[in-house]
């Protein structure tokens, strides 16, 4: 089974939060990578830095601002249970009549209308997303 390490992919990798100048300093709040001669195993070296004081809480607590609602816009589409006529020539449904399961109001959705058939397709199949302009309601 073969392993992978870490310390072939390079020599020496250092992590550093600000870098000032063109020599490599290691301060305690940076990660180090040494290489080792043991493929199998690599060494990480960690060292933590001093932890900053928490910041001071306020003493009014945050105040909830009431969000303005507004109005819905109107549906696209028919509504749901509406017979619709389909027009997509290509479509094995073609000028046949079904019902619509539901329609996606989203208005980036390519085919947001579901139809459901009594009549299967030959992939027994009974329901087809169709586009608003590739229907007509009956």
């Amino acid at each position: 089974m073969a392993s992978c390490s870490m310390a072939s992919a390079a020599s020496t990798f250092v992590m550093t939060p600000n870098v000032t100048s063109n020599t490599i300093t290691v301060k305690p709040n940076m990660v180090v990578m040494l290489p080792s001669q043991n493929t199998r195993g690599s060494r990480l070296v960690v060292k933590a830095a001093e932890e900053a004081a928490p910041p001071a809480a306020t003493a009014e607590p945050a105040k909830v601002e009431a969000k303005e609602e507004k109005p819905k816009p109107p549906p696209i589409g028919p509504k749901r249970g509406a017979k619709v006529r389909i027009l997509r020539k290509e479509s094995y449904w073609f000028k046949g009549v079904g019902s619509v399961v539901t329609v996606d109001q989203d208005p980036k959705t390519r085919y947001p209308v579901v139809v459901r058939f009594n009549k299967v397709n030959y992939a027994n199949v009974s329901t087809n997303n169709y586009a608003l302009d590739e229907i007509e309601e009956v």
